[in-house]
């Protein structure tokens, strides 16, 4: 038996710390951006079981869970236009096959991509850290930050350069930056990344 179950995956952390902070920072921006409760819930609920997928494998696990969760919903009887919103944000949520598709999405993914910080390294032996381990790991602060008055959403970050250098987080986390800047878009919002005090983006 393991001793934390998530290190048999080999990922970064997928469980309900990483979900809870999705789940809340999903509806979170669509509730400051004047969304009503209803779809502010709808978007928790999508940030929820959003990686459902994984359960079947790491690979195509937006597009997996997607199905699953429709299913799971169908069955406790959500109604129809409310249950394919979350399967179409959760199968857009992942930066290799998806983008922002509906107001869901477009939270769902600034949520997702904005939750990098070392609680989610799995592998407690930083001598066989790989790229993954050591950018989260060198993240010892992350906000997601909204600026309502100038319709603009800040990822504010610490990384720790002894650890390693800014430049490595952009090795594994253009896509997402990117994937997060469009979604902003969506919402008719701007994104801004900021390390270390320094805005880049």
């Amino acid at each position: 038996m393991h001793k934390n179950k998530w290190t048999a995956y080999g990922y970064t952390e997928h469980s309900y710390r990483h979900i809870g902070i999705v789940s809340k920072r999903a509806g979170d921006i669509l509730e400051k951006l004047g969304y009503n409760s209803h779809v502010v819930e709808l978007a928790r609920i999508a940030g929820f079981l959003h990686d459902i997928g994984n359960c079947v494998n790491r690979v195509d696990h937006a597009h997996s869970g997607a199905i699953m969760a429709y299913n799971i919903l169908k069955e406790m009887g959500m109604p129809l236009e409310d249950r394919t919103e979350i399967m179409m944000a959760i199968g857009n949520h992942d930066e290799q096959t998806g983008t922002a598709v509906n107001d869901i999405s477009a939270a769902l993914i600034l949520a997702d991509k904005s939750d990098v910080h070392r609680d989610r390294v799995s592998n407690t032996n930083i001598s066989t850290f790989d790229i993954h381990d050591r950018v989260n790991y060198a993240v010892t602060d992350a906000q997601l930050n909204m600026d309502v008055e100038n319709r603009k959403i800040i990822l504010e970050l610490t990384i720790d350069t002894n650890i390693c250098p800014v430049l490595e987080y952009f090795e594994i986390f253009m896509d997402r930056t990117m994937m997060s800047k469009y979604a902003a878009k969506y919402l008719k919002i701007w994104f801004e990344l900021v390390i270390n005090d320094t805005k880049l983006l």
